[in-house]
């Protein structure tokens, strides 16, 4: 029973640390697919995605290039809110990850949709290079200078982006729930004592915990023996002289635990205001 017992925990625990690793690789493959599709889109909105040849007059002709900045000038936004989403990936909880993996699937589908907009119509896409350079202004005015119009891969390489995106956020959407959770480091600041507590006050470490014993300990000398403590204070009483008027009462000491707490307060709010409170 005791070995059954044993190796049945042992499984239990070989199991739940597979299960650990396994989302921890698939969180690790969502945000670098989601980091990398983002940087190669960048990629490609920097790079010449086609040409346009106009006729300058009726002998000669002129060749424009048409980047990918010219023909899907939202790339660039895109491509860096993909970068943003992939950091809010690694540090965002469960309900939020789902929400990232959503705006995933739309920057891919813009992407695709930019990309499939600059490979049906390069002519509409390339009419500001060519405004540009002509003075000459709106689509049918533009389509009728220009007699040849080529693409690169790289419009066909950004529609295939786009789709990736879209898979990507698909996937953080359905594996959402087998990642870890984030780790210590980006939940909120709190001090740890050398005994182990955990608390957001730091004065609360320097409680004197002993003298508070120590103190327990006489209230119960002086429960035990309560007439020998009302013998001494007759005794002392009728001994000492009487104080004279305007004297003077004694102050009380502050317990040792309220002016460690007190000095620990003013040495924190000494720090807020840019002090150093050993100086």
């Amino acid at each position: 029973m005791t070995a059954d017992a044993t190796g049945g925990a042992a499984g239990d625990g070989a199991t739940a640390d597979a299960s650990v690793r396994s989302g921890r690789r698939v969180k690790s493959l969502a945000i670098l697919a989601v980091l990398v599709l983002s940087g190669l889109t960048f990629l490609a909105w920097s790079q010449s995605w086609g040409s346009l040849t106009i006729v300058a007059g009726t002998t000669s002709a002129a060749t424009l290039d048409v980047p990918g900045s010219v023909a899907a000038p939202a790339l660039s936004a895109l491509a860096l809110a993909g970068i943003a989403l992939a950091g809010a990936l690694a540090i965002a909880g469960p309900v939020i990850r789902i929400v990232l993996g959503a705006l995933e699937v739309l920057l891919g589908a813009s992407v695709l949709a930019s990309a499939i907009g600059a490979l049906t119509d390069p002519v509409a896409a390339g009419a500001s290079v060519v405004t540009t350079s002509t003075g000459v202004a709106g689509t049918q005015s533009v389509r009728d200078l220009v007699t040849v119009s080529t693409t690169t891969p790289w419009a066909a390489v950004t529609a295939l982006l786009g789709g990736l995106m879209i898979l990507a956020g698909l996937l953080v959407i359905v594996t959402v729930r087998r990642w870890p959770n984030a780790g210590r480091k980006y939940q909120a600041v709190a001090f740890e004592s050398d005994d182990g507590r955990r608390s957001a006050d730091p004065a609360d470490f320097f409680d004197d915990e002993p003298a508070d014993v120590e103190q327990t300990d006489s209230e119960q000398t002086d429960r035990e023996a309560p007439d020998a403590g009302n013998a001494a204070g007759a005794e002392s009483t009728a001994g000492a002289p009487a104080a004279a008027p305007g004297t003077p009462k004694p102050t009380t000491a502050r317990p040792p635990a309220t002016t460690a707490r007190d000095a620990a307060v003013d040495d924190w709010d000494s720090l807020t205001h840019g002090t150093d409170p050993t100086r």
